[in-house]
């Protein structure tokens, strides 16, 4: 993975654009921030949007006064890249691992509470 893509914002900006296929600087913000649920600071966020510009990941053209921004074939091909190695770490598991049992909504499974099932019985009342 190449040194640009250690950000999580980095990958985020591409992945909407990969979605969109081209945005406008502030529509991109938006949908940003609407993901994380807070504010990005512009200075920020414009600085990154730079540095992908710079890197040859994103490009960037003018339309009016706004600045349109779209996925490089160097940046989607980053993001395809970094899409498979994170799908290699949590998708489908492996034949040889146990599946993970599913749970009800709020309750953690057994694998992942680290505790038999009758560790927590002097709990219940």
């Amino acid at each position: 993975m190449t040194k640009w893509f250690h950000s999580g914002r980095r990958r985020d900006l591409c992945a909407l654009l990969y979605e969109a296929g081209e945005l406008r600087a502030q529509s991109l913000k938006n949908r940003l921030e609407n993901h994380y649920d807070e504010r990005i600071d512009p200075g920020s966020f414009y600085a990154t949007l730079r540095s992908l510009v710079e890197s040859g990941f994103l490009d960037r053209r003018t339309e009016g006064i706004a600045d349109v921004y779209a996925l490089t074939d160097a940046g989607e091909r980053a993001l395809l890249d970094h899409y498979e190695w994170l799908s290699e770490r949590v998708g489908v598991p492996r034949a040889t691992e146990r599946a993970r049992p599913e749970s009800a909504q709020g309750e953690r499974p057994e694998s992942v509470a680290g505790a038999a099932p009758d560790d927590d019985a002097d709990l219940k009342d």
